[in-house]
């Protein structure tokens, strides 16, 4: 077993997956001399020369159109975004071209490629470089998206999305690049995309988490004493909708917990899909506990503010669960002034 840093466990999914396919390709800003400006290909380029790891110039646009070209030339590139907020300027390239050249080619042509970006809030980046931007990708069809939630699930998810024969954008919440977790490595840690995980068991309620929330999550029921379910859903595009039904089928009630702000994101879709299959099930409304509508702030306290806290998340699970309503928002008292 190993213990890796979440930064570590994605450089070691990288390697791996080069010493697999000679096709693989990792390319971006600062990705082969320095190591990634958050440490993520540390040693690669010394392992396997700048044919293969390479720096590019700072353009989004130029980094992920490369990928597009690369894949369809028969290459398996994975490409960094520094910043998920950066994609705003490449989202056509995403989206456009990568996401619908199998189908625009009636399947003549494939695009195989990875792109991988540092998401979320926690680290005092401001508001430009704070977002999850998950709603970017949500309805595009032709491109799948995965979130991780540690180092284990980004071992696991990024060898996966390298050899999908489509294109797959990982996005990884830098504010858990530091955490520590024991696995191993290697195939068997491999995962399936769009599958879910159980990382809690419980039969009175089912939460539902992405990313840095899922720990979030698990601390605050473990503070609750209940029996709560939890789920990490790990894809967001396709997400596990089995999994989440057959668990709020059981437990008869579902919250989700997110890091973006309540208006967009994947919560509405999740709670969509279940209200429409489930609602003759559901003992209490679907609890939606996330960030408000602002920007992600600069100053530390009002950052940890904006974020759902362990602390918040308990209090609005257990007024919840007590009381079998929706609990008003901390922010409930400014969003009609945002």
């Amino acid at each position: 077993m190993a213990r890796l840093r979440m930064n570590q466990a994605i450089g070691r999914a990288l390697a791996d997956a080069m010493d697999e396919d000679p096709t693989v390709v990792v390319f971006g800003e600062d990705v082969a001399a320095a190591g990634g400006v958050f440490k993520t290909s540390v040693g690669l380029l010394e392992a396997f020369g700048p044919d293969r790891v390479r720096d590019t110039p700072i353009s989004e646009m130029a980094i992920v159109g490369a990928a597009v070209g690369a894949a369809m030339g028969g290459l398996r590139p994975v490409a960094e975004i520094m910043f998920a907020d950066f994609f705003g300027v490449a989202l056509d390239q995403v989206v456009t071209q990568g996401a619908l050249v199998h189908y625009l080619t009636r399947g003549a042509v494939t695009v195989p490629m990875v792109v991988r970006s540092s998401v979320g809030a926690g680290r005092g980046f401001a508001a430009t470089h704070s977002r999850t931007v998950e709603e970017w990708f949500l309805s595009a069809p032709g491109l799948k998206l995965v979130e991780v939630s540690g180092a284990r699930t980004a071992y696991g998810l990024l060898r996966a999305a390298i050899r999908e024969d489509g294109p797959v954008v990982v996005l990884e919440p830098r504010a858990l690049y530091g955490s520590r977790e024991e696995f191993e490595p290697g195939e068997d840690a491999v995962l399936a995309l769009g599958r879910a995980e159980v990382r809690r068991p419980g039969d009175e309620a089912t939460v539902v988490a992405v990313g840095q929330t899922v720990g979030i999550a698990d601390r605050a029921i473990e503070e609750l004493g209940a029996s709560v379910e939890l789920i990490d859903l790990l894809s967001l595009r396709p997400w596990d909708v089995d999994t989440v039904l057959e668990s709020v089928a059981r437990t008869g009630r579902l919250a989700l917990v997110e890091e973006h702000p309540f208006t967009g994101g994947w919560g509405p879709d999740v709670a969509s899909r279940v209200g429409q299959e489930l609602f003759g099930d559901l003992a209490a409304p679907i609890l939606r506990i996330t960030a408000p509508d602002v920007p992600v702030p600069f100053a530390r306290e009002l950052e940890f503010r904006y974020l759902p806290s362990v602390e918040y998340v308990a209090s609005q699970l257990r007024t919840w669960l007590d009381t079998g309503k929706l609990p008003a928002p901390w922010w409930a008292d400014i969003r009609e002034g945002v």
